[in-house]
């Protein structure tokens, strides 16, 4: 790849870019060159000096950014639900329930902040498929003829298959 003159930040225009950031809003992309000072405004900025370290090197340093004494603070931390303690978390990588996010908070910010570049989720939203009402509405009135149907071709086997499938995603009354 052939690398051109330095780029400049396109917010204050006086410090080298350090990072592409690309934003798409209604179908329109737009790309910013950013300076250290500038991304770190907008929390994208992850130091260089962190390096791409694996996962355990980042929960090993979970309190490493703090002073002694909040530090020693930190490490005592428990969660009160699940009893999880700081100390425990650092070695397994993972928290024992959703309160735990709220007990560990400062340090997962910490945390996040260094793995992602920062600390709001910007990306698309899994959604899980699940069947509106409207939909087993639906699908109910579609086996309900289908019954219908069997019933008066006298296809006894196909109406009992179907009779359990629409008691199936009947609601229990």
């Amino acid at each position: 790849m052939k690398e051109g003159p330095e780029k400049v930040c396109d917010v204050c225009g006086k410090n080298p870019s350090v990072m592409q950031l690309t934003q798409v809003v209604d179908n329109e992309t737009t790309t910013y060159h950013l300076c250290e000072q500038c991304a770190a405004e907008r929390g994208l900025y992850t130091p260089t000096t962190q390096g791409n370290l694996p996962l355990a090197d980042f929960l090993a340093k979970l309190g490493g950014d703090q002073t002694s004494e909040e530090g020693a603070e930190g490490s005592n931390l428990t969660c009160a639900f699940c009893g999880l303690t700081a100390s425990a978390f650092k070695e397994v990588g993972r928290l024992g329930c959703p309160q735990c996010y709220n007990t560990f908070e400062q340090s997962l910010r910490g945390l996040l902040r260094r793995i992602h570049g920062g600390t709001h989720h910007v990306g698309k939203v899994y959604l899980p498929p699940d069947p509106s009402v409207t939909e087993v509405g639906k699908r109910l009135e579609g086996l309900r003829r289908k019954l219908q149907r069997a019933i008066d071709a006298e296809d006894f086997e196909r109406a009992a298959e179907l009779r359990d499938q629409i008691r199936m995603l009947e609601p229990a009354s």
